[in-house]
């Protein structure tokens, strides 16, 4: 077992109340559990990130105290480059998880990603548990649902409805074929589904993302998205928590889940699918998330090409355990950000974005002025 989930089991200890015992059943806690109790990271395979490295500047120019966090996301303004990544939701228990994410959010500025809305739209006595605008009235919210369900039923109505109900500023719809294929209730329709999440790029009223869940958006497939109405893409690349190694722990089927053993090396790493998508993209909005675990992972993904750089099961034991350890948690990555900016003298997200000081993998020379 990794010291991060010897460390997660230890935080679950600061707020049982969140993941009550005999409540396993439902898929949300199910998920929330597994992510935090067992080894569902990742085999094999890394973010990619840990390639890279920033040169020293032993002579910044700066006083650390003017170094600046705020930027713009597709023209909002964001106090922070930062966004908690979507994650939970779907009953009460993970609702208050919800609460949590999100007041500590508002309070230090970070975007805010919800986890799947289906479960809300289909049930509304759900809503309430993606209910974040109440306790984050000022930062960006992005709602999410998963893209294959518009192959199930879910039209732009709905997705307007998940908007709806998370108060959210965007949506994000989420590709996740690997996850569905081990997941005991999953769909696998993945068929035509380009013509669909166009249909809903083009006529909602909020911007309209796409991100994966650990598996990555390379480049190819960032063109063919952005090509059909995408405002922003999510690259969600390996490093992080590998849904097919969840999936694994709930079905029953034994074949199933020795198959999904195959695939715990699976994806695209982050770090390469910022830098394909920045590459295609000159002007796109990019999300770089995957196995980002510090500070220094996101100054890493923002000079590479990200817009905004997220974080997902690393922040969920902090939010299982009490909001001043979220706090606490959000508060090192801003400070371990701020401080790689200071060591190579860039005073605002937008210099880090166009820093020459990030050395590229197996290259000796720096990038040029």
């Amino acid at each position: 077992m990794s010291d991060q989930t010897n460390e997660n089991r230890q935080e679950i200890k600061g707020d049982e109340s969140l993941l009550p015992a005999g409540r396993t059943g439902e898929r949300k806690i199910e998920h929330v559990r597994l992510c935090l109790e067992e080894d569902v990271a990742g085999r094999g395979i890394t973010s990619g990130l840990e390639r890279y490295a920033f040169r020293h500047n032993p002579l910044p120019e700066l006083d650390f105290a003017s170094i600046r966090l705020d930027s713009t996301f597709l023209g909002k303004a964001v106090r922070t480059p930062l966004l908690i990544s979507s994650m939970t939701g779907g009953s009460v228990e993970t609702g208050k998880i919800n609460e949590r994410l999100a007041a500590t959010a508002e309070a230090r500025g970070w975007t805010l990603g919800v986890g799947s809305v289906r479960a809300a739209v289909e049930k509304e006595e759900l809503a309430t548990t993606f209910n974040v605008r109440r306790h984050a009235p000022n930062i960006t919210v992005i709602a999410n649902l998963g893209a294959v369900q518009l192959n199930y039923g879910f039209n732009e109505e709905l997705c307007r409805r998940a908007v709806d109900i998370a108060g959210a500023d965007m949506l994000v719809l989420h590709l996740n074929g690997i996850q569905e294929v081990f997941q005991p209730e999953g769909d696998t329709n993945f068929a035509g589904l380009l013509k669909q999440i166009e249909r809903v790029c083009r006529v909602l009223e909020v911007p309209v993302g796409i991100k994966e869940v650990g598996w990555g958006i390379d480049g190819e497939a960032a063109s063919r998205l952005f090509a059909v109405g995408a405002a922003f893409i999510d690259v969600a690349g390996s490093g992080g928590t590998s849904w097919s190694q969840v999936e694994k722990y709930r079905n029953p089927d034994p074949v199933k889940r020795a198959a999904a053993e195959a695939f715990a090396d699976w994806g695209n790493p982050t770090a390469e699918c910022i830098v394909e998508v920045r590459a295609l993209a000159s002007k796109g909005a990019i999300i770089g998330s995957g196995g980002l675990n510090s500070g220094v992972d996101a100054a890493k993904a923002i000079a590479l090409g990200a817009d905004l750089a997220g974080f997902g099961r690393s922040l969920l034991g902090p939010a299982v355990a009490s909001e001043q350890a979220l706090h606490d948690r959000l508060a090192q990555v801003e400070l371990e950000l701020r401080t790689v900016m200071f060591g190579i003298g860039a005073a605002t997200v937008e210099a880090l974005r166009d820093t020459p000081r990030l050395r590229p993998p197996a290259i000796q020379s720096w990038k040029e002025q």
